[in-house]
């Protein structure tokens, strides 16, 4: 057979660059040279090709173990704790609460009882709860220095300047005044001053008079003398008095102008004890500024200032306890509502009246004062109108 041309060995080395072949032996093959492809080997025939091994799926990664949800960006496992500040704020108000509940009770270990009960036949129980409240002229317990401050002068003995009666139920608070210099009948001395009767027999011949006299049992009995009057109005911090002039009186160290205005302990006590500047009405005029008096303490312990102080709040409830003597029998729980009670005994939380009276020697009126006496005494104080109530006790329609 004719041989093909190009069939010779420099035929095979022009093509070994196809075939990727060096010219010499290990020389490495040219980039550019033409690869051959693995060759498979083919099953010979009746014969079945060898079984491949199934692909296995790659395996996942294990995910961690989930976690329990954690609460306020607390640490999981730990739970939820207050923060801090919270706690801080927390004890905070517990001590503060501790705080208002020990201080009263504290000072209501330093309470002194009087003995107001009067022997003999006395006046049936009678509906709601009625407050005989003293202000007593007592220089007991004052230095010299306290006199003079205070204008009381060295008057020996004791007397009462100031006596109300505050009555509470299911009416309107009642707080009503009976002027010092009231003529009325005193038990074994006869007709003379109410204020006489203090003089006489103490606290159970005032509460025996004004019961005879009035036919309204006395339950609950609260005195304050002149130094406890000026370190309670002290304690809140001062009181607001409006006097509709300008007044002077140098016995009681008072000097102030027409208007309304703040006055501390000193003023307040010749404001309601001065007897030379109250020309108009005289002893009824000063029962009013008395009532007023009264009246803006009350105003003043309601004030939110007597919690949140606590020096305040100190203050207040050691001078209610160290210069305030109730009646035996008094438990904190009705001094509490005694006090609550004077603070709600203006406008339309209550009445402020004066004992209805028919001239200016305080003579009681014949025919008004028994119907306000019996109002009191039905706890029906709703019925009590313009007509037996009044600042001065005289009629409407006069200079009451």
């Amino acid at each position: 057979m004719a041989e093909r041309p190009g069939s010779g060995d420099g035929d095979e080395e022009r093509f070994d660059w196809l075939y990727g072949r060096g010219k010499g032996q290990g020389s490495a093959p040219e980039p550019d040279a033409t690869q051959r492809m693995p060759v498979q080997p083919r099953p010979t025939p009746g014969q079945r090709p060898a079984p491949q091994p199934a692909p296995q799926p790659t395996p996942r990664p294990a995910q961690p173990p989930a976690q329990p949800p954690t609460q306020h960006g607390g640490r999981g496992g730990r739970g939820w704790r207050p923060r801090p500040r919270l706690r801080h704020l927390a004890l905070l108000l517990v001590a503060w609460i501790v705080f208002l509940v020990a201080v009263p009770i504290y000072a209501w270990t330093r309470v002194d009882d009087v003995a107001f009960a009067p022997g003999g036949q006395r006046p049936d129980e009678q509906p709601g709860t009625t407050y005989l409240l003293v202000g007593s002229d007592s220089r007991e317990g004052l230095t010299p220095a306290q006199r003079k401050e205070f204008g009381t002068g060295n008057a020996a003995g004791q007397r009462t300047d100031t006596i109300m009666l505050l009555h509470t139920g299911a009416g309107p608070n009642l707080l009503m005044s009976i002027p010092r210099d009231s003529l009325v009948e005193v038990p074994d001395r006869g007709t003379t001053k109410i204020n006489a009767a203090y003089a006489f027999g103490g606290p159970k011949l005032l509460v025996k008079t004004i019961e005879q006299n009035t036919g309204i049992r006395v339950d609950e009995y609260v005195e304050i003398g002149i130094g406890g009057f000026v370190g309670l109005v002290d304690a809140v911090g001062g009181v607001q008095i409006c006097p509709e002039k300008a007044m002077q009186d140098p016995l009681a160290n008072l000097d102030v102008e027409a208007g309304c205005q703040e006055a501390d302990g000193v003023t307040a006590l010749g404001y309601a004890r001065s007897r030379k500047t109250y020309t108009a009405l005289g002893d009824v005029q000063r029962a009013q500024a008395q009532r007023e008096v009264v009246s803006s303490v009350g105003d003043e312990v309601l004030s939110p200032w007597s919690v949140l102080n606590p020096l305040r709040y100190w203050r207040l409830n050691m001078a209610a306890t160290d210069t305030v003597e109730f009646g035996k029998g008094m438990t904190p729980w009705r001094a509490g509502m005694w006090a609550m009670a004077m603070t709600r005994v203006n406008g339309e939380s209550g009445l402020t009246c004066g004992v209805p009276i028919q001239d200016l020697q305080v003579n009681w009126d014949p025919d008004r004062a028994p119907q306000m006496f019996q109002a009191i005494i039905d706890d029906d104080t709703d019925r009590i109108g313009q007509g037996l109530c009044s600042p001065s006790g005289l009629p409407k329609g006069t200079t009451g």
